[in-house]
Order: C-alpha cells, then structure tokens, then sequence
C-alpha cells in the first residue's frame, strides 16, 4: 500500500464530523451554531444531551483508531504518518470547509492505539486537571503537554519529537481557549 493512500484513508476516517451529523441527525440543529461553534465533544455537550456529548466522544475516539490500528498492524512504518493524517482529518475536515474539532478526541485514539500506556497517562492527566479546574480546554492541554514531557524523561527522543508535534496542533486549535483562560473568560464544562 502506498503512503500517499494510508494518508489519504486515514485524512478520510478522521474527518467525517460525528458532532455535526449527530447533532443534525437527532436534534435537528446545526452544532456550528450552538456554545462555541465547534463540532467536538465538548460543544455537543452543550447541547444538553449528554447521548449526543458521549456518542460523538466515543465515535471521534473510534474514527482514529480503526484506521490507525490498521495500520499498525500490517504497516508500521506508516504509523505516525497515519496518526497525523487522521488528527488532521478532525481539525480540517473537507466536508465543512477544513472547520473541525479540536481533536482531543481523535488524538485519544491515536494515543491508545499507539501504546495503551500513552492513553493512560492522557487520561489521568487530563481528569486531575478537569477535578481542580473544571476546564476542558485547560485539562486538554495539559494533558497533551504530558505525553511528550513523559517520552522526553525516558530519552525516547523520536517518539518525543512526534508527540511534541501533536501538542503544538493541539496549541493551535486551542488559541482562542487559551485566550478565554488568561482573561478569566473560558466556560466551565460539564462533564455528568
């Protein structure tokens, strides 16, 4: 299988956007127009149906790691530029004009998939964060920060490089968050 084909299988998977087919589907409405205008998970919690927040959490979880695990198990050479290729997909997806998520979701998957302890030490990070500040934006970002810091404690330093990419991407797709949060102004999120 050529590179240019996983990139392309893998850009396709991550973005079809759960968050707005679900919201358009079973609430008739358009996720672009509701809290932030973002179609990720945090957003379809705005909504108030939590069946809505955790399917298109679930589902954005599920869109990278089909094709990623593929990936790795029959072209592991190809696993990063598919990881990427996917994250990309959620944040740029070509159905609604490159406007995506944020892909912390998408990213979760890429995570698990690459090495189950990754995910892990996303997930406890990212909830410490959530019980102190009740930031998702805040919680995503710290925990994104987490992954490269642990690899760069082991020296597993192509791995670090990679990962610290990923943060940097998640940076970007945060900036108006990170805006919100130093002037007091983000929303808080819940989450039950």
């Amino acid at each position: 299988m050529d590179i240019f084909l996983i990139g392309i299988i893998s850009y396709l998977m991550g973005s079809i956007p759960f968050g707005f087919i679900l919201t358009k589907v079973f609430l008739k409405k358009d996720i672009r127009e509701i809290g932030s205008g973002n179609i990720g998970a945090t957003n379809a919690l705005r909504t108030g149906n939590k069946k809505i927040g955790y399917s298109t959490l679930l589902l954005d979880i599920l869109k990278a790691v089909i094709p990623v695990l593929y990936i790795k198990i029959f072209y592991q050479d190809f696993l990063y530029i598919s990881s990427l290729c996917a994250f990309l997909g959620h944040v740029f997806p070509i159905w609604l004009k490159f406007k995506g998520g944020k892909g912390v979701a998408t990213y979760v998957g890429i995570l698990f998939t690459i090495n189950i302890y990754f995910g892990i030490i996303f997930a406890i990070s990212w909830f410490v964060t959530f019980f102190i500040s009740k930031y998702s934006s805040l919680s995503s970002l710290v925990a994104s920060a987490s992954i490269p810091i642990y690899l760069l404690i082991l020296t597993q330093f192509n791995q670090a490089i990679f990962f610290t990419t990923m943060f940097i991407l998640i940076f970007f797709t945060h900036r108006e968050n990170i805006k919100r949060l130093k002037n007091k102004e983000e929303t808080k999120t819940k989450i039950y």
